[in-house]
């Protein structure tokens, strides 16, 4: 699904993911009320999420998608490349950000690494994230991240470091020696015992830990 206010954006992107195998665009909206109406009619499995858009921006839909059982796969898509809006993406629950000035390839790349359960940052939003977290203090990030890790089994942990080490389900259950529907069991507990709702902050508590 297409979310963006700008009509001409919408059209380009239609246009570029028509002759993509295995791409079907089944939705547009021009603002976040309507792309979370829409997404309860159509049931998308990723959605392309513009952050500035009127009457309800796209971090609050992502916010009210995350909240709703079986949410889409989210990616931000937008011309902002700041530090807050990274951030409060993740906050909200984004699996990917990317900028719209990324290639067509990187964007189809994108679509099918969140469809497959995996996360999917930009070069410039993974230095964002980076940046930000060097600026805070270290020992009180070090110690908060491992005691969330306390719940974990040690081999959530092992897969949890995979995740923050930014392995797909795939490259985690090669390295593992587990089936991949073991891993995307594994990975889901993960998200429920860290209260995360996406990889990518998994991976954040990792790295937060020190882990990787």
């Amino acid at each position: 699904m297409l979310v963006d206010d700008q009509e001409l954006v919408r059209a380009g992107l239609d246009m570029m993911l028509a002759g993509v195998d295995g791409v079907e665009v089944v939705g547009q909206a021009a603002d976040g009320l309507t792309a979370v109406r829409l997404a309860a009619e159509c049931r998308p499995d990723v959605v392309l999420m513009d952050i500035r858009m009127p009457v309800m921006d796209g971090l609050e839909a992502t916010r009210v998608l995350h909240s709703r059982p079986s949410p889409p796969a989210v990616v931000v898509l937008t011309t902002f490349d700041a530090d807050d809006h990274v951030l409060r993406a993740v906050a909200a629950g984004a699996d990917g950000f990317l900028l719209k000035d990324t290639p067509p390839g990187d964007i189809v790349g994108a679509i099918r690494t969140v469809a497959a359960g995996d996360a999917m940052l930009s070069p410039s939003a993974t230095r964002s994230l980076v940046s930000r977290l060097r600026s805070t203090s270290a020992t009180d990030r070090t110690t908060s991240a491992a005691d969330r890790l306390t719940v974990l089994t040690e081999r959530e942990l092992e897969v949890a470091v995979c995740v923050g080490r930014g392995l797909s389900n795939s490259e985690i259950a090669s390295e593992l020696y587990l089936s991949i529907p073991t891993v995307k069991s594994h990975v889901s507990r993960l998200l429920t015992k860290l209260d995360a709702t996406n990889r990518v902050q998994v991976a954040m508590v990792v790295h937060d830990a020190g882990l990787v």
